[in-house]
């Protein structure tokens, strides 16, 4: 039986004394880190130039860290809402601001997208990986302690843990210890809020060498809030559900399109006349892709690195049904907000049971009970987001030309190749036509990157805003045609004429009429109709954002996009100056405390997000 803790520092002792000074620490990606007792380790660490401590990690998560007056103002009061207790982990910082010890290192294999961009030693002692590979790398440094956060469960007297959130990367290890491959103590930190997940992460406590649980050491889990779903993320959303087969398989990456994704599949499962409507303004000049737009009368199996929230809004809408031996979603690792842990934790025994937790190895793999695996998914349709796209087909999802990671290969090469190895899967890489990068707006669809994470010889189905484009077994010709009826119209005469000099177009080609029409303004005229009605919700799957708040979000979006012109932000001054706020407005001026401004500068903010309330109301 393990060793019970109710102070993280007599457990960082008690793991020194176990295991000597040389500590090489797993510790899961995203939630399922125990933070107490990382923070604990470092700090014994930091005390003691003795012990040298590795941090095998990924995925390290984050407050958010507000910029800005405005922008401070409208999160400081959702992050005390939202994250208030989570403790927050102390290498993160150390890392960030250069003060590690030099008896510390942190090392990741996927980073939070952005957030470590230009930090030297975590650009530095970053490990690019498959996700699947993640595991035989800890084990390759000489991992001898896992410390992971479980939900506990007592059955007739007798405790047991699962490693809930996070099943991903320890089960795989677990494995190898039980075939004599690797030595390694196991740590556990109890949290109230996890749901306990059943399936192979369900543990007798003897896999634990320790447990930490107290009331001190509680506390409430990371739940980043949904954000509201724009038109382009709506887009790409409802062109990829047009792919979805019945009686299919089902991974989805994680965010906005994903919820976007979600939605569509749901409209079109309840109102496929609707669905079909939306789909046919939003590419009327989609004629070669086929194209799923029935009611999910067999349902889909899901398996996902990731699981979210959204598939718990599939299977409430009956969409995810296609059970396997049961089971109608195999995951890896959760992340949520808060709305999401509860569903999780307010689930029958019988709900619960039809969601498994796994290891990566089976999620991300066809290797290993193979056969099972081919039988179970079919016409599986891995959609996943990337950055950028060339025209030949390659995509660019983590990193960035000069060396820099924006966040990580993570599972996207599995799923591509799984799309190559199993009958009637497709690859689905979705992205946004363009970027605003400063005052510019650029197109994420390029003739060529000094980067690619998915190289172009596995080029097979990208999605835009403006349509699907099907590259699989084409020629560089159509592969490039392809790319260009998805791409912004206002950047596609330079791609067509670069392709034309390199010799990859035919001279005389040009761009059918009916793609050269690819303009924002286009896709919010296709969606107005369904978002008027009610069919495409900001927040599909519910809302940690109050009411005012969530009236503020598109103002505040309308005003960063604005600051990037003085012109546009000149506008918006005058036109604040001389309006007059309704009750609506003010609500949401003294949420930014803009009600009695007591400066200049507040007075100037509270004519610019007056006029930007005023003006999202009308788009």
């Amino acid at each position: 039986m393990p060793k019970l803790f109710s102070d993280s520092d007599a457990l960082a002792e008690e793991i020194v004394r176990a295991v000597g000074t040389d500590l090489v620490v797993g510790l899961p990606l995203g939630l399922g880190k125990a933070n107490h007792v990382v923070n604990a380790l470092y700090a014994r660490a930091c005390a003691d130039p003795d012990v040298k401590l590795t941090l095998l990690s990924a995925l390290t998560l984050e407050k958010p860290r507000p910029k800005g007056l405005i922008e401070h103002r409208f999160i400081a009061p959702v992050i005390d809402r939202l994250f208030g207790g989570y403790p927050d982990l102390a290498y993160a910082d150390a890392l960030r601001e250069s003060r590690l010890p030099p008896n510390v290192e942190v090392v990741e294999f996927f980073f939070l997208a952005g957030r470590w961009l230009h930090v030297p030693a975590a650009q530095q002692n970053y490990i690019s990986a498959n996700y699947t590979h993640a595991a035989s790398y800890l084990l390759a440094r000489g991992l001898n302690v896992v410390t992971q956060l479980v939900a506990k469960r007592v059955v007739d007297g007798v405790p047991r843990y699962s490693l809930s959130c996070n099943t991903d990367t320890t089960l795989d290890v677990l494995r190898e210890r039980r075939a004599g491959r690797a030595s390694f103590k196991l740590i556990a930190q109890v949290n109230s809020e996890l749901p306990f997940m059943p399936g192979a992460g369900d543990l007798p406590a003897d896999e634990f060498s320790a447990v930490l649980e107290s009331a001190a050491t509680d506390f409430p889990l990371f739940a980043p809030p949904s954000e509201p779903i724009s038109n382009v993320k709506y887009a790409i959303g409802l062109n990829a559900a047009s792919l979805v087969r019945d009686g299919g398989t089902l991974q989805i990456g994680i965010g906005q399109i994903g919820d976007a994704l979600a939605q569509g599949l749901i409209l079109r499962h309840r109102d496929s006349a609707a669905f079909q409507k939306i789909v046919a303004r939003l590419s009327p000049a989609r004629l070669s892709v086929p194209q799923e737009t029935g009611a999910f009368e067999v349902g889909l199996y899901g398996v996902s690195e990731m699981l979210t929230e959204a598939f718990i809004g599939l299977i409430d809408a009956g969409i995810l049904k296609r059970a396997v031996d049961g089971v109608v979603l195999h995951g890896a690792f959760f992340l949520g907000p808060k709305s999401f842990y509860r569903a999780l934790r307010e689930m029958s025994p019988d709900q619960i049971a039809r969601i498994q937790m796994m290891p990566v190895s089976f999620t991300n793999e066809l290797y290993g009970e193979e056969e099972r695996k081919r039988r179970a998914r079919i016409d599986a349709r891995f959609i996943n987001n990337t950055m950028m796209a060339t025209l030949l087909g390659a995509a660019v999802s983590d990193g960035l030309d000069n060396g820099q990671v924006v966040s990580g290969v993570g599972g996207q090469y599995n799923f591509v190749a799984q799309a190559f190895a199993l009958e009637g899967a497709r690859s689905v890489l979705t992205l946004e036509a363009t970027r605003q990068a400063g005052r510019s707006l650029k197109s994420n669809i390029l003739w060529r990157y000094g980067h690619e994470t998915i190289p172009r010889h596995l080029r097979d189905i990208f999605v835009t805003e403006y349509g699907v484009a099907d590259l699989r077994g084409k020629s560089d010709a159509d592969v490039i045609a392809g790319m260009l009826a998805i791409t912004d119209s206002r950047f596609q005469g330079e791609l067509v004429r670069v392709a034309k000099d390199a010799g990859k177009l035919p001279r005389g080609y040009e761009i059918p009429a009916g793609h050269r029409e690819n303009h924002p303004e286009r896709i919010t005229s296709a969606l107005k109709p369904a978002r008027d009605a009610g069919l495409l919700p900001s927040f599909p799957f519910g809302c940690d954002f109050t009411e005012v708040e969530q009236r503020l979000i598109p103002a505040l979006e309308m005003l960063q996009g604005a600051q990037r012109s003085p012109q546009a932000l000149a506008s918006l001054l005058w036109q604040g100056l001389i309006r007059t706020p309704d009750g609506a407005d003010e609500a949401c001026l003294a949420r930014l405390g803009l009600d009695r401004p007591a400066t200049w500068a507040e007075r100037g903010y509270r004519a610019l997000v007056s006029a930007a309330l005023a003006q999202s109301r009308e788009t």
